[in-house]
């Protein structure tokens, strides 16, 4: 008989963490963000879009969060694969809920196990991304 461990859930203190650190890379890059945080269930746990950021940041940085949490990949590792003759061309359009394959978004993982996933949105995917990368480097 196997045992499994309880693992620890994304909490709203996370999501907080996540948020703050993101936001602090791109303003240290001098580029006005949305974050989103989900929880494992794909609910928003936390969300902020700076002042100056185009307002689309905020649908695209939930849609990249949501797009990582369902695939447990980053967005920005599955460009490629949506291209029209990508293997995948397709799921674009596959669920209800829209997925963006823009880079930005990331799974966030605790002990080996999928617990969230955060979106960046406003700069360049590469900065999105970068942002994103290091939010999810402070939670260790």
């Amino acid at each position: 008989m196997s045992t499994t461990t309880a693992v620890t859930p994304l909490t709203t203190q996370d999501a907080e963490v996540l948020l703050s650190a993101a936001r602090r890379a791109a303003e240290s890059a001098g580029v006005t963000v949305s974050v989103s945080v989900l929880d494992a269930g794909g609910h928003l746990l936390a969300f902020r879009r700076d002042d100056r950021a185009v307002l689309v940041s905020g649908e695209t940085s939930t849609r990249k969060a949501y797009t990582a949490l369902q695939i447990d990949s980053a967005t920005a590792d599955l460009v490629d694969l949506v291209k029209p003759d990508g293997p995948f061309h397709s799921l674009t359009t596959a669920l209800d809920r829209p997925l963006l394959f823009i880079a930005g978004g990331l799974p966030v993982h605790r002990d080996g196990r999928l617990i969230g996933a955060i979106g960046v949105g406003g700069g360049a995917p590469e900065q999105d991304h970068g942002f994103a990368t290091a939010a999810v480097a402070t939670l260790g």
